[in-house]
């Protein structure tokens, strides 16, 4: 039994660290899980789907006929010679929509019902490609908080030593003075990279619905850059894909519909049903018929409605066409300034920050031996912060504007998020 019991323990020893690490994992949330988590707990998208939902009411009113009418008249007839006696009527009406009308109108609410579901889709996408430039700058506010404390703390570390030494001599009081004034600016960039990574997280527990005091832990995911297809190509997608011009062309073709409605409306609906009257003076009358009501068209053509629906048609062509010329100004735009940052990001050594990082602690050490000026040590450790954040600005933008191609154009990249870099020793 002893034997047993210290093998449980040894197997309980070996097994908890990697069930802690494996919690630690799981833990994390990854940028897909992410998105997904923003998609289905948005606060806002119960409003895009409340707008569905009325688009489908407006529909199925489109459809329904009128409610039949029913009057009655109740009275006393007298007729002289033969007496008096009561007079009654009865009858109902239904009213009846000149042909094609209710189809129009059902074709209006159906443009109505597609562009409450585009705008949805357009709303997803646009929070989708929103979290991931969230979790773009986060992580690149992370890295730069990352450089920015190890720098400062290595300017801490030095000015404690230098501190506890007597200074002979104005040059050391100087490069003292120097160094403390250089820990001071690094605390509050790095104060300040901090802060972003603070509001980043803030944000993104809002977009959740989440508390914003709630703690977000993302996995640190992995990238793909590739090239973007032609500009040419990427605007024909945009043609197709781009959600703002679907809704344009829905709502200029539902001004087309709303047209040929004010047209038909020029024809009045008319009222069909059957009646009952009946007269007791002396003998009993009883008259039963089929009455038509059709109102005379004489005053109202509806010129106004006609000339109100065209114009409104007018205008939606010319949004459309606006738009048009828009979204391919801006895919153009974006393609070239996502093609000018990867070529700018290809001019980097794959090891240029790696090199610097080594740079600027060869020139810490030698420095405290006195083997380097103070303003090459200086200048060292900044290049290495301002080489950081450079590279990261770099990448955060290409990121985001493949992003926005993708939403312009609907044309998948493969961006997946943004590449690691290597953990500072």
């Amino acid at each position: 039994m002893k034997r047993i019991s210290l093998l449980n323990m040894c197997l309980t020893l070996l097994v908890a660290p990697a069930c802690a690490a494996e919690s630690t994992v799981t833990n994390q949330v990854s940028l897909d899980a992410l998105v997904s988590d923003v998609l289905a707990h948005h606060p806002e998208l119960n409003f895009y789907r409340a707008e569905i939902a009325a688009a489908k009411g407006e529909r199925r009113t489109a459809g329904t006929l009128a409610n039949p009418e029913v009057s009655a008249t109740l009275g006393n007839k007298r007729v002289s010679g033969f007496g008096d006696g009561v007079a009654w009527s009865v009858s109902a009406q239904q009213t009846i929509e000149w042909p094609g009308r209710v189809p129009l109108r059902k074709a209006i609410a159906n443009q109505q019902i597609k562009l409450a579901e585009l705008g949805l889709a357009q709303f997803n996408a646009a929070l989708a490609a929103r979290t991931r430039a969230l979790a773009i700058t986060l992580f690149a506010a992370q890295e730069k908080a990352a450089a920015t404390r190890e720098v400062a703390d290595r300017f801490q570390s030095l000015r404690e030593v230098l501190v506890q030494r007597d200074p002979a001599g104005l040059t050391p009081t100087l490069e003292t003075r120097i160094i403390e004034a250089t820990e001071l600016t690094l605390h509050r960039r790095a104060s300040e990279a901090a802060t972003a990574e603070q509001a980043t997280l803030l944000e993104l527990n809002q977009l959740r619905g989440r508390p914003l005091t709630e703690t977000l832990r993302l996995q640190r995911p992995a990238l793909s850059l590739p090239p973007a297809p032609d500009t040419v190509a990427l605007q024909a997608a945009a043609l197709t894909n781009n959600f703002e011009l679907q809704m344009r062309r829905a709502e200029l073709e539902q001004q087309g519909f709303k047209v040929s409605l004010a047209k038909n409306e020029r024809n009045p609906a008319f009222s069909v049903g059957p009646y009952v009257s009946q007269e007791r003076t002396g003998d009993r009358e009883t008259q039963i018929g089929v009455g038509v009501t059709v109102p005379l068209p004489l005053w109202s053509r509806n010129k106004g409605g006609i000339e109100t629906a065209s114009a409104r048609q007018q205008q939606a062509a010319t949004s459309m066409l606006v738009t048009q010329r828009q979204i391919e100004r801006e895919v153009a735009e974006k393609s070239m300034r996502y093609q000018a940052k990867l070529a700018e990001m290809g001019k980097w050594r794959p090891d240029s920050i790696e090199k610097f990082q080594e740079a600027a602690a060869l020139a810490d050490r030698h420095y405290r031996l006195g083997a380097v000026p103070i303003a090459t040590y200086v200048e060292l450790q900044k290049q290495y912060l301002e080489a950081v954040e450079a590279l990261l600005d770099t990448r955060t933008e290409a990121l985001e504007a493949g992003h926005q191609l993708e939403l312009l154009t609907g044309v998948s990249l493969s961006i997946t998020s943004m590449p690691a870099m290597e953990e500072k020793k």
